[in-house]
C-alpha cells in the first residue's frame, strides 16, 4: 500500500510529514513512511533498469555512478525522516511510561483488594500501597524532567540511541530494593510497640537480605563495567558501532543488526526470573528485605558473567584479506588497471546495524590517496553492492599506476588493514 501510494504521489497541496506531532496522519511517522516507501520504489525501479536517463543509459559506469548518487540522495531523505521520527516518537513515550507506570499501581491497589477479602486490609497493604505510589510519583516526576529523551526510559537508553540491557537490568533490580526498603519504612512509621519496630529494623540486617544485595551489587556494577568496555572496545578500534534512528523494546534482547543475542537474552530471562521470585517473597516477607536464596543469586551471577563475556567477544576489526580484478563473463584475463573495477575481498565492511542504504552509501574505499564512495547497486529486495564480505569499485583515473594501497573506511568510521596491489599502465 505504501508503494502504490508512493506511485500516486501525495498530490496537491498534501502534507509532506514535517511536523512532529504524531497524532495526525501527516505527523513524522506518516513522513518516514511515505519517505521509505519511495526510496523502495525507487530502488526497485533502477533494479529492473527503468528510469535511467538516455545520457548515461550507453555507459554501465555511468549508468552505475548516476543510480547511486540517485539512491543515495533519497537514503539520505530517509533518514533525516527517520531520525525525525525517532525524535518525535520519543518525545511522545513519557506520557506512555507515566500512564504504564500509574496502571501499575492501580493493578496494585486491586490485587491488594481482592486478597484482602476475608483476610482483612493490613498495614502491610498500606504501606506497600503508599511505597508504590512514592516510587510512582519519584517515576512520574524523572519521566517529565527527561521528556524530550523518553521519559523514564531516559536513563536505560544507550549512547548508540538504542535500549540497553545491562542498564534495564540494573535499573529493575534498583527499583524492586527501593520499593522493599519503602515497604519497611511505611510499616516503621506505623509501628507502635518497640518490639515491632526492632523486629522491622531487623529486616534490613545484611544477613537476611545478603543475596539480593549481592545481586544489585553486581547488576549494577556490570552496568557500568559493560559501558566502559564497550567504549575502550571502539576507541581501540575492536567494535564497530552506528547510531540507531530511536531505541526499541526488541533492544534488549538482540544485537544491532536486530539478531537475536544469546548473551542478552539468557540475562534477560534469568534476571526477570529471579525479580518475580524476589517480588513474591517481599509479599510474603513484607517485614524484610526479599530473601533471595543463595542457589538463585548464583545463578544470576553466572548469568551476568556470561553476559559479560558475551561483551567482550562481540565485534571485530574489519579486514581486508585480498584484491583481485573483477571480471564478467566474455572478458579476457589482465592486470589491474585504471577504469577496472576491483573486487575487495574480506570480513566486517558493514557494521550490524549500518544495512540501511544512507549507511551503505559512507562506505569509502582508499586507493593510494584517491578515496572511492562503494556505489550502490540495486537488486531487487535489496543491493548487491556492496556487501559485508564483498565490495566492487572501479579504480579512478586519478590513480597512479605502480604499487598502491586499498583500504576500505566503514559507515562506522573504521578502517582496515592495508592491501598493496599493482595497477599497471
Amino acid at each position: 500500500m505504501a508503494v502504490q501510494e508512493a506511485r500516486q504521489g501525495t498530490g496537491p497541496g498534501a502534507h509532506t510529514g514535517g511536523c512532529a506531532c504524531g497524532d495526525c496522519p501527516h505527523g513524522a511517522r506518516e513522513g518516514h513512511r511515505r519517505a521509505v516507501a519511495a526510496f523502495l520504489l525507487k530502488r526497485d525501479e533502477f533494479a529492473a533498469g527503468q528510469g535511467l536517463p538516455a545520457a548515461v543509459a550507453h555507459s554501465i559506469s555511468a549508468s552505475r555512478q548516476w543510480v547511486s548518487e540517485e539512491l543515495t540522495q533519497s537514503a539520505e531523505a530517509v533518514a533525516d525522516r527517520g531520525r525525525a521520527e525517532g525524535e518525535a516518537w520519543l518525545a511522545r513515550l513519557w506520557l506512555r511510561t507515566v500512564a504504564t507506570v500509574w496502571g501499575a499501581v492501580l493493578v496494585l491497589l486491586l490485587v491488594q483488594a481482592l486478597t484482602a477479602i476475608g483476610a482483612g486490609w493490613t498495614s502491610a497493604r498500606t504501606a506497600g500501597l503508599l511505597a508504590a505510589v512514592t516510587v510512582a510519583l519519584a517515576v512520574s516526576a524523572a519521566s517529565w524532567f527527561h521528556r524530550a529523551r523518553g521519559g523514564v526510559l531516559a536513563p536505560v537508553i544507550g549512547e548508540d540511541n538504542r535500549m540497553s540491557t545491562s542498564r534495564t537490568v540494573a535499573a529493575s533490580w534498583i527499583l524492586l530494593v527501593a520499593y522493599a526498603v519503602l515497604v519497611l519504612a511505611g510499616r516503621l512509621a506505623a509501628a507502635s510497640s518497640p518490639a515491632e519496630r526492632d523486629a522491622l529494623v531487623s529486616g534490613l540486617d545484611l544477613a537476611r537480605g545478603a543475596g539480593v544485595v549481592t545481586v544489585l551489587a553486581a547488576v549494577s556494577g556490570i552496568a557500568v563495567l559493560v559501558r566502559r568496555v564497550v567504549g575502550l572496545r571502539i576507541l581501540g578500534q575492536r567494535l564497530q558501532k552506528v547510531r540507531a534512528h530511536r531505541p526499541r523494546a526488541a533492544d534488549l534482547l538482540t544485537d544491532d543488526a536486530g539478531r537475536g543475542a544469546f548473551a542478552d537474552i539468557q540475562y534477560v530471562v534469568i534476571s526477570a526470573v529471579a525479580l518475580v521470585f524476589a517480588a513474591v517473597r517481599l509479599a510474603r516477607r513484607p517485614d524484610q528485605l526479599p530473601d533471595l536464596p543463595w542457589g538463585l543469586a548464583a545463578v544470576v551471577l553466572i548469568s551476568t558473567a556470561t553476559y559479560l563475556a558475551g561483551k567482550y567477544a562481540e565485534g571485530g576489526r574489519p579486514v581486508i584479506l585480498s584484491v583481485v580484478r573483477s571480471r564478467e563473463a566474455g572478458d579476457l584475463d589482465a592486470p589491474i588497471r585504471t577504469g577496472d573495477d576491483i573486487e575487495i575481498r574480506g570480513t566486517g565492511f558493514v557494521p550490524p546495524g549500518a544495512q540501511t542504504a544512507d549507511r551503505l552509501s559512507r562506505l569509502v574505499v582508499r586507493i593510494g590517496a584517491v578515496n572511492v564512495h562503494v556505489p550502490l547497486v540495486p537488486v531487487t529486495g535489496g543491493f548487491s553492492n556492496p556487501t559485508d564480505d564483498v565490495l566492487t569499485v572501479p579504480v579512478p583515473a586519478e590513480v597512479e599506476p605502480g604499487s598502491v594501497e586499498v583500504q576500505v573506511v566503514t559507515a562506522a568510521g573504521v578502517a582496515t588493514n592495508r592491501c598493496v596491489v599493482d595497477v599497471a599502465d
